[in-house]
């Protein structure tokens, strides 16, 4: 499988308007920023349906360790619905906070051995399936955005899957371009 890094230079970007808060992860929010992520990314399908409290298990603890010793330059920010008389997709916003995506970024080396070379690195972006496709993954990037400009970047990067199609296309629209194609050994020629 190959996979792709997107560089995103510079900033900005709009909102659309949704009833949407993008602010920072408090450890009260770790069980329902758990189940957004396993959700995501592990299937309840055949084998992957038995091993999924293991996954869901997995991401509880990294994500709450993550969120207890995290330094100056990590942040999870998460997306909430705020009490409102509208909907999003599926969901009701007749609650005071729904949370229905997450995002990590935090500093990254290039390469193990490097040293001072570090740049703001984008993981584990998940929106809740009965809310994708209605701007939470776009303003979680904005999100991302702006906490790097506090930083003092202005390039952000993340890897995607070659067969994430739907991924791919966002993070193209929203202005990410490839800086670089990881090949895989398991790749068919």
């Amino acid at each position: 499988m190959t996979s792709t890094t997107y560089k995103r230079e510079g900033s900005g970007g709009t909102s659309h308007g949704y009833p949407l808060k993008i602010r920072v992860a408090l450890r009260a929010d770790v069980t329902r920023l758990t189940e957004i992520l396993a959700e995501s990314f592990h299937t309840r399908q055949g084998l992957g349906g038995l091993m999924y409290p293991i996954f869901r298990l997995g991401i509880y603890e990294d994500l709450r360790n993550r969120l207890a010793t995290s330094s100056g330059y990590y942040t999870c920010l998460v997306a909430a619905i705020a009490d409102s008389p509208h909907k999003l997709g599926n969901i009701p916003l007749n609650v005071p906070e729904h949370l229905v995506g997450t995002v990590e970024m935090g500093l990254r080396s290039p390469s193990p051995w490097s040293i001072g070379d570090r740049y703001p690195y984008i993981s584990n972006l998940a929106v809740h399936p009965t809310a994708r496709r209605q701007g939470v993954a776009r303003e979680l990037l904005i999100g991302c955005e702006q906490v790097a400009m506090k930083w003092g970047f202005s390039d952000l990067y993340l890897h995607v899957l070659e067969n994430n199609s739907q991924a791919r296309q966002l993070y193209h629209q929203v202005g990410y371009r490839i800086a670089q194609i990881d090949w895989s050994w398991e790749r068919k020629a």
